[in-house]
């Protein structure tokens, strides 16, 4: 009996030691690790953090600095220059006569031709009828030499908008090709059109004046 229970307590010794064996053999298990235990704080605020601020936090001043910034840099515009006066019809025609008396003492066609309409009909100091044509030959074939030309005591009647009509005197003071002296005064009338923006010379009368 005593064999028997020593038998039974050496198996039950040696279950239990091969038991201990295994488990220290089998390898537990890591303990699952906790977020709250294994990841980092990461700090609040880092040098480049304090750096740089977000919208909310920028001044007024800096939100339009930055604004102007980004926004393309357009080029000065150059300054406009003032626009002249637009001048009255009434001075527009004086001009205009004034003009034309100068041309004839440098025999300036081209000046008188831009004033004179296509149609233009007048009548010469001499009493000849000519049309534009006639007329700007006698300008350019004329053989005097002028000292002095101008055109005086001008008053302008408007008949309308678009029709004027213009009274004066013209004197011109020179040498013939003849060599002699002239000063002679004219009595004229012209009557002048707007036509595209411009006014045109449409009839002409002169008459010379006798001392």
């Amino acid at each position: 009996m005593k064999l028997i229970t020593s038998l039974v307590g050496i198996a039950a010794l040696s279950f239990v030691t091969s038991a201990l064996a295994q488990e220290e053999e089998t390898p537990s298990p890591a303990p699952e690790e906790k977020a709250s235990a294994t990841v980092e704080e990461t700090p609040t605020s880092t040098p480049e953090a304090k750096t740089a601020t977000t919208p909310r936090e920028q001044p007024a001043a800096q939100k339009k600095e930055k604004a102007a910034a980004a926004a393309p840099q357009k080029a000065p515009s150059p300054v406009a220059a003032a626009p002249g006066k637009k001048m009255s019809a009434e001075a527009t025609l004086k001009d205009n006569e004034n003009r034309w008396s100068a041309a004839i003492a440098k025999h300036d066609t081209a000046t008188i031709e831009s004033m004179v309409a296509a149609d233009f009909i007048g009548v010469s100091s001499k009493g000849k009828v000519q049309n534009r044509r006639a007329m700007l030959a006698d300008v350019k074939g004329d053989k005097d030499t002028y000292t002095s030309t101008k055109a005086e005591k001008l008053a302008v009647h408007m008949y309308g908008s678009g029709v004027a009509v213009v009274v004066g005197m013209a004197n011109e003071k020179g040498s013939g090709k003849d060599g002699k002296a002239f000063d002679r005064t004219y009595r004229f009338t012209d009557t002048w059109m707007g036509r595209g923006g411009n006014w045109q010379c449409i009839a002409s009368q002169a008459m010379e004046l006798r001392k």
